[in-house]
């Protein structure tokens, strides 16, 4: 079967840190030339029709994260703010550098209007989103400066907790419901996000914070990297009442390719996690969000992927996995893409 190919709007990835990273290690990364070891680069995401999405920054603990798969509820250790500083704008920086240094090829984006162009245009559509909001002061005047830098998306934590709220652990079999809601700080985040227009992301947010945003939020809810726990019991999935609410609220869900978030045994291994898995959660996700409200949130770059996908060059087979699974045209070209897109229209305005 040949199957036309799709752009892809990808909801989450974190290739900005891998980037960062290597210059932090002084070690060679050229994005526009290739890199072995990335999900995405600019020969991949050519190949794979990767056309942009939102590149989060995200702060890792100088101790590491070692335990946080070891099948226990074990969360990531809070980081300080002058870390999440560092690392955060550091990683605006290295956004802005490629945008400067690819010649049109990849345009920063603060706008939907924006992103349509850049992708009619041929250009990777480039979107700051900060995954955990350690970066941000509980005052929350660095937000202002961050929106002018052009962030438009705001995790509110990854999974530790902070000065907002609680993530959920790693975990297999766990339950979203682990710990305490939003704090009064958290509030304030949300209710600062939506007058600004920022998108809010509740991947690795706690039930009871999910449901303080939901109660909170006159924006569509959105998890951008998460599948769903009836089929992979990992409190990084969202149970059924939460994807009601999700739709109830014309929001949206991503994908996530991560293996262990896809796999019914939690395992996170390459081989013998199938994209008959990932069409499954698709299945259950357009049964629960409809068709307008289902994503791709990869988490390229910062997951181990099934080997059937691989790198961003790999997108074409999924998209052939949801043609040969019965989605139509229209449905397909939704999920990889315009689903996103009308969300963020939704709310950020145009």
């Amino acid at each position: 079967m040949t199957v036309p190919a799709y752009p892809v709007f990808d909801g989450h990835n974190d290739t900005l840190l891998r980037l960062f990273d290597a210059d932090l290690k002084k070690q060679p990364a050229d994005f526009f030339a290739g890199i072995d070891t990335f999900h995405i680069d600019m020969p991949k995401a050519k190949k794979g029709r990767f056309a942009g999405g939102l590149f989060a920054m995200f702060t890792t603990n100088p101790e590491g994260e070692s335990g946080a798969l070891a099948g226990k509820p074990v969360m990531g250790a809070p980081i300080k703010r002058a870390r999440a500083e560092h690392y955060t704008f550091g990683m605006m920086d290295k956004g802005d550098a490629l945008v400067a240094d690819s010649k049109g090829a990849i345009r920063l984006c603060k706008t939907a209007t924006e992103i349509r162009t850049a992708m009619a245009d041929g250009a990777m559509a480039m979107v700051y989103h900060i995954e955990g909001a350690e970066v941000i002061d509980t005052g929350l005047e660095a937000l202002d400066t961050l929106y002018a830098r052009g962030l438009r998306s705001v995790g509110i934590v990854w999974s530790r907790n902070n000065a907002f709220g609680y993530g959920v652990p790693f975990s297999f079999p766990g339950d979203p419901d682990y710990g305490e809601g939003l704090t009064r700080a958290g509030f304030d985040l949300v209710r600062a996000c939506n007058r600004l227009g920022l998108m809010i992301d509740l991947s690795h947010l706690n039930e009871k914070g999910f449901w303080d945003v939901a109660r909170t939020s006159d924006k569509p809810l959105v998890a951008s990297h998460s599948n769903v726990h009836a089929l992979s019991a990992s409190p990084r999935n969202l149970t059924d009442r939460q994807l009601d609410a999700i739709a109830e609220s014309r929001g949206l869900v991503g994908l996530n390719f991560a293996c262990g978030f896809l796999r019914p045994d939690g395992q996170h291994v390459s081989r013998g996690t199938t994209l008959d898995m990932a069409i499954r959660h698709l299945d259950r996700m357009i049964e629960k969000l409809g068709e307008d409200g289902v994503g791709i949130g990869s988490d390229f770059d910062g997951c181990t992927l099934p080997e059937e996908i691989g790198d961003a060059s790999g997108l074409p087979r999924l998209v052939a996995a949801m043609a040969r699974a019965g989605y139509g045209s229209e449905l397909i070209a939704r999920i990889t893409h315009r689903n996103w897109i009308g969300l963020l229209e939704r709310t950020w305005g145009k």
